[in-house]
Order: structure tokens, then sequence, then C-alpha cells
């Protein structure tokens, strides 16, 4: 017999679980998240408070989301260094952003008006003292309306709160046909009311990495909603200007005002119901999810959910600031990418078509069609962290991909409502694919998924540009993929030819892997040979990687610093390292002392820069840097010291990231200003943090997992599997980060490594750590390199 016990406890919900032999109660980890981490510079799908996992909702406030992106991927939507709120905002993804919302008081303005003048607009300036944000809550006082603004959501329904002051000229204004974010041109948008307290409406944007990478696409958003309380009047506006008294507004700039009069501290709040397929659908979601939900019962509820999926990994030590930067990583982790589909299985497919997803054996629908940033360097991070102790989610992303390659033909990398929106022009989707299967998550057509997979590393003709590696013929013919001196990628080469060739390489590995895994051999052997792409571009004499032409000749003028010259956001010196699924070749190609040597160097300079770019804020701060870890090409190269005999200093160099990369203000919280790309360098600190990690993605046939050095005395990890797994760190501090001595349920621990499938079984995992590196731990046995 067991009961769940709830309180209170400084605004966060305490869960309290009693057995009938004991007692255990652990603390709320909400406490620990701060949302506010990283908030200068941050990206349009980062600052989310008001969501729930991975949920479709996810309001926000914005202080410039109308300003849009020139280029497509800016940082914009929420910056600590602005000091005024346009709106709270409901779609947040990768290149999806719309629907926003502003309570104001007094003269009717239309336009949010501009950050360096904000009484030129309905935007309102805010102090951050009267700011509260938490997982699944948000909540701020408006200086200019004396307005207090709150949101949270459910799965695919956001809820407002607005109190007012005591006007006779509130009012609540949607604004719905203007750029949102990383939304783009808008379309088409229109909003009416359908009574007095029920609206619905729609926007459709063209985004502009769907205008670049699959022109003949748009992404569509709908809603549909309830308002508490009815209005004394409406008015709408659009691109042609305001029209009073009227209850709908149609075309670009379209937009709907209600109006009110209020007594001092009136509530009027806001359910509203969204959908990427259509009204109707947002309708259903909003019934299925809001009926008869209280705000108040909304945010308990979103506050639960989070508490339970990050307590998950449940940490326990004395050094707050290193929970702090632990759940916040986590949460964003969990944040990041957003479901698409509907409560009745409906999501969008490509061509404003409407696909259903299939129900499981139980009649349920099972897994969600997500959209999702590309999984560039996701491998070093959140599929390791899925695979850990959130498989759902892996699933979802296999799932979601198997729909858009039945539906296009290819996989996509970056999806937006089916979209393609690749962005780095490369697609890593089969190896995450293959990661997946290989860890044993497989609740999928698992040979539809290898023929998809197989094709995306071998397959070349009528390949869309979104889908990316659009090289892969010069790659399959010629081992590599030839430098070309135009900023192009085609299917004689490209510009970034010396990365791609070891990204192609590194894929080609784990399709091999997946492969062998189902028994076809004759795959394995065409693909394996490809993993060793890579060698075609060593340069024997500097020993680095240098881009090559067709003829077979290396670049001129070769400086190994410099970045986006054969390279992609990284130069030959930090792409070097970048043979993950051999670690050991790498090792003997440089030359063991010379590898440990220069490896060790790298980081020691580094260090001087806080591992980027130094306290520079900008998102490619650091690409000509010896390394940068404020980027994913690098993220795996701290740990390939175990692979090279000094496993004492991966454990300094990872710990050194986590203590100083990773900060817990809203400047320094990801490096300076760097690219938190949809949870993935918060992924990074959680499985660098547990001591945990695999530099190849469990892409092997048979996985492996490197150990670190733990930052938590203890910590509870519930695995995917359902088994536990405790981590301990004996005699742990600031100082003492070296591992002396480790067991493995009770039996003496004396590699640095385990293999994947022995982890998951459980148990408790215990390392003693020291001042001083114990140079004989973890050194006889190095992991393996080829499988």
């Amino acid at each position: 017999m067991r009961t769940l016990n709830r309180f209170i406890k400084n605004g966060f919900l305490v869960l309290t679980l009693s057995l009938a032999a004991c007692s255990v109660q652990k603390k709320s980890v909400l406490q620990y998240v701060d949302p506010n981490i990283g908030t200068a510079h941050s990206r349009w799908f980062f600052y989310t408070p008001a969501a729930t996992p991975y949920g479709m909702a996810k309001l926000a406030p914005s202080t410039n989301g109308h300003y849009g992106n020139p280029s497509g991927w800016e940082a914009v939507g929420y910056d600590t260094r602005h000091n005024s709120i346009e709106g709270f905002v409901h779609f947040h993804e990768w290149q999806v952003g719309g629907v926003s919302v502003m309570p104001a008081v007094g003269k009717l303005q239309v336009t949010p008006g501009e950050l360096e003048n904000p009484d030129g607009g309905y935007r309102s300036r805010f102090d951050r003292k009267n700011e509260i944000a938490q997982p699944g809550y948000y909540k701020v006082l408006l200086d200019d309306y004396k307005v207090t603004a709150e949101l949270t959501a459910t799965k695919h329904v956001g809820f407002h709160r607005y109190t007012f002051p005591k006007s006779d000229s509130s009012r609540i204004i949607f604004d719905i046909g203007n750029v949102q974010g990383e939304s783009g041109e808008v379309r088409d948008a229109g909003i009416k009311m359908l009574d007095d307290t029920h609206f619905e409406g729609f926007v459709i944007t063209y985004p502009k990495y769907v205008a670049k990478y699959d022109p003949d696409g748009i992404v569509a958003m709908y809603f549909y909603g309830e308002v508490s309380k009815k209005p004394l009047s409406t008015g709408g506006f659009n691109a042609e200007g305001i029209k009073p008294n009227t209850s709908s507004a149609n075309g670009k700039g379209a937009g709907l005002f209600l109006e009110y009069k209020t007594a001092d501290k009136d509530a009027i709040e806001l359910k509203v119901g969204l959908s990427y397929t259509s009204t109707a659908n947002a309708k259903l979601n909003f019934e299925a999810e809001a009926t008869g939900l209280t705000f108040e019962k909304a945010k308990q509820q979103a506050q639960e959910t989070w508490n339970e999926e990050l307590s998950k990994l449940y940490v326990e030590g004395t050094n707050e600031k290193d929970k702090v930067k632990f759940y916040t990583g986590l949460f964003h982790a969990l944040l990041g990418r957003g479901s698409a589909s509907d409560v009745n299985g409906s999501f969008p497919q490509f061509g404003g078509k409407i696909g259903t997803l299939p129900k499981d054996k139980n009649g349920n629908f099972s897994y969600n069609f997500n959209n999702t940033d590309a999984i560039w360097g996701g491998f070093w991070n959140i599929t390791q962290l899925w695979a850990l102790s959130y498989p759902q989610h892996y699933n979802d992303f296999v799932h979601t991909q198997l729909e858009i390659y039945k539906n296009r033909g290819w996989f996509g990398d970056g999806i937006a409502n089916s979209n393609f929106v690749s962005g780095v022009g490369t697609n890593f989707v089969g190896l995450a694919i293959a990661g997946a299967y290989n860890a044993g998550i497989r609740d999928y057509d698992t040979e539809l998924a290898y023929t998809a997979v197989k094709a995306n590393e071998l397959n070349w003709k009528d390949r869309k540009v979104g889908s990316g590696k659009m090289d892969t013929k010069a790659f399959v013919e010629l081992g590599y993929s030839p430098y070309l001196d135009a900023d192009k990628t085609d299917s004689t080469g490209s510009h970034f030819s010396a990365s791609h060739t070891m990204e192609y390489s590194y894929s080609a590995f784990a399709a091999a892997q997946m492969a062998k895994a189902m028994n076809k051999q004759a795959d394995y052997t065409q693909l394996i040979k490809y993993a060793e792409g890579w060698k075609n571009i060593f340069d024997p004499t500097q020993k680095l990687i240098r881009p090559k032409k067709a003829d077979g000749t290396f670049i001129d003028k070769f400086n190994p610093k410099e970045a986006w010259r054969g390279f992609q956001e990284g130069n030959a010196i930090q792409y070097t390292f970048y043979v993950p699924h051999n670690p050991k070749a790498l090792v003997e190609a440089v030359g063991a002392d010379e590898f440990n040597n220069r490896l060790d160097g790298i980081f020691t300079t580094a260090q001087k820069n806080a591992f980027g770019g130094g306290k520079t804020i900008d998102a490619f701060a650091g690409i000509e840097s010896l390394y940068n870890h404020g980027n994913q090409p690098n993220l795996h190269i701290s740990w390939l010291f175990n692979f090279s005999g000094k496993p004492w200093l991966t454990q300094k160099w990872v710990r050194a990231i986590c203590d100083e990369f990773y900060g817990t203000e809203s400047i320094h919280g990801y490096g300076y200003g760097q690219d938190e790309d949809q949870g993935q360098l918060g992924s990074w600190y959680v499985m660098a943090s547990l001591g945990l990690f695999d530099v190849k993605g469990f892409t092997d046939l048979r996985p492996i997992i490197q150990l670190g050095s733990p930052v938590f005395s203890k910590t509870s990890i519930k695995l995917g599997n359902g088994k536990n797994l405790t981590i301990e760190a004996k005699n742990g501090s600031g100082k003492n980060i070296y591992i002396q001595s480790a067991t493995f349920n009770g039996k003496p621990l004396n590699n640095c490594w385990l293999y994947l499938d022995e982890l998951m079984q459980g148990g408790d995992l215990t390392f003693e750590l020291g001042e001083q590196p114990n140079t004989n731990w973890g050194t006889k046995v190095p992991p393996p390199s080829v499988q």
C-alpha cells in the first residue's frame, strides 16, 4: 500500500510518498530550475517557461518577437537585457512562432512599438524583481498598465490570467497576423469571435528556412479559445488600419481587441487550444484538456508533471549551484522539442495535408509527431539522455522521422510541420535512429527504419535540398567530399567538404552497425568501408584533417584555425578529433603521446576563454578557437582521453567544463550567449555531471558508456526500462575530482567504461574520489574502438 500526498512549500509542489513499511520524502526539484539562465542572446524556442514537457503549447513573454529573424536563426524572443514586454506568444518552435496576446490599459494601440520607445506601442515596461519563471508557470507585473500577467499550459492549451487595475479602458489584444520570432513572412491570418466569449483563428507563415530548404511549404497554426468575461465591445485591425465595433479581422496584420471596464484586481482568464492542422482540432484539443480546468489546477497539473519528469534523475549534494545547473539543463532538454500532433492523432503533413498517427494494440496514440531542430550533435547529449531515462521521447523522434520518410521519401533533419528546415545541410537522423535501435529502443517498424537509414547514407538521386547531404554522390564515389571554392554543396562536393567527410564517415559507421545487428551482412560490408572516409583527408605531415580537392590534392593556404573554409562552424583543429567511431585509429594516426599532449594543451588554452569564445555574447563565438564547447562539433573530445590511456584527464577537463563553461546567470548560462540548440548543451551537462557519456552516441553493435567523475554525492536514476540505478561519489568535493577506485553492484570496476546493457540492469555504481589522479585506474583495458 502506498499513498501520494501533496503540499506546497516556498511556492513549489512537494511530493511525499508513504509506503507501508517506510516513508520516503523527496523535495520538489522545481526549486532548482531557473528558466532565466542563459536568456541573453537566446533563441526563439529557448525561453518558454509556461509549458509542459515537449508540449505544443509553449507560452512565454516576448521582448522583441516582432523584430523577426533577418537570416532565420538569430536570437530573438526574450532577452534579459531588454526591459519591456510586447506580448505573450503561444507557439515557440524551430521556425515556428505565432499568436500573441497582450493585456493593456488606457489609449488604444495596436502595434507593439520598439524597445527604444516603449510608449510608441502597446508594449509595457517591467522589473525583473516582479517576475517569476518556473517550469510550467510564468508571472510578471506590467508596470505601464499595473496588470499582473500569469501563464501556464497543458499539452495543447495555453492558459492566461490577467489581473487588472480599476479602469474604464482595459483590454486584451490578440495580435495574430504579424511576424513572431522565427515565423517569417505572414501569408494570411484571421480571427473572429464565435459568440460573446469564444473565438477562433489561424495564421499561415513562410519561415526563412522553409523558403530556403522546402520552398513549396508553409507553416500553419490554428487556435480556438475562451475568455472568462464577456467584453463590452470588440474591434479589429489589420495592415490597413483599425476597424472599431467588429468581431473579426482578416489578412496580414490581423488582430482583435476586447474592451473591458474593470474593478481593482479584476481577473480575466483565457484558455487557448492550439493545433497545427485545423481550428476544429484546436477546439478538440481545448475540449479534451481544458474543459472545467481552472488556471490554478492547470498550473498545479503542469508542475506536478515537471516534477515527476525531472525527478527521474534525483541528485543529492551540498553544492546548490550545481543542482541549479543540472535541473535547468534537464528542464531545457525536456522542453526543446514539441508535439505537433493532436489528441485525435492528426498531424500536419507537407503541402497542407493532414496525416493520422496509427493506434497501438490498445487503441491509443502511443507516440507524438514532433517539431524539431536538427539532431546535429544531439547524439553527444540529448539522445543519450533519452536512452537512459526518457525512451518515449526517443521513440517519438524515430516515429516522427519515419512519418516524414513515408510522406517525403527522405529524412528531414530539422522539421517544422513536416517541412524540411535543415539548417546545417547535413543529416544525422540515420545515425540517431541506429543509436536508438542498438540501444534497444525498437517500438517502430524496424525494417522501414533500416531502409530509410541506409538510403540516408547512400542515395542521392532526386535528393531534396532540405534533407541535407547533397554531396552524398561524391562521398560514395570517392570516399570523401571534395572541396569547392564556391559557398555551396552539390553532387560534386561542398565548401564544407572536410567536416562533411568526417560526419558522413561517422554516420556510415552507425548505419553499418545497425545493418550488422539486423544480420544484413552485405550491407554492413558496403557501409563500413565508408566509415574509413576520414582517412582520405588526413594530412600525415601535419597530422590534421585537411580539405581535399576532387583531383586528390589538399587545398593550399591552409590555416588550421580558419573556420568556414572546408569546415562548417569549426576548423581543422576542432574537426581533426571528429572520429568518434574509431578513436583508436585516430590516436594511432596522430601518435599516442602527441595526441594526448595536443588535446591536453588545447584544453589548457581553452580554459582561459571559459572553453568557448570568451565572454563575447555571440552564438558563433569560438569557432576559430582550439576548442569551442558552445557548438556541437567539439562536444565529445574531452572524453577521448578514456580511449588514449589517460582517463584522469577526461575526469579533469570534463569537470572543469561543467564548473566554468556552465553558469547560473542570465548572461553566463551556456557559455556567454552561446547556442543552446533545444536542450543539447543542457543535456551534455546532465550526462557529464552523472559521470556517464558515450563518444559514439550508442551506435556500436553493443553500445558502451564511458565513465567520468560524478559531480553529485548521490544520484538516483529511474531508468527507461523501469529499473533503478544509483550513482555514488564518495569523498567528492571541489578538489576531489579524480577517480581512485570504483565498484558496480559490489564488484571492483577497473575499466573506465561499461557496456550499456550492463548499466541498464541498474544497481549501484560507486566511485571513490580523491584530489590526485590515480594513473593506474581505468588504463589497462580501454573502451573498444571498433566493433
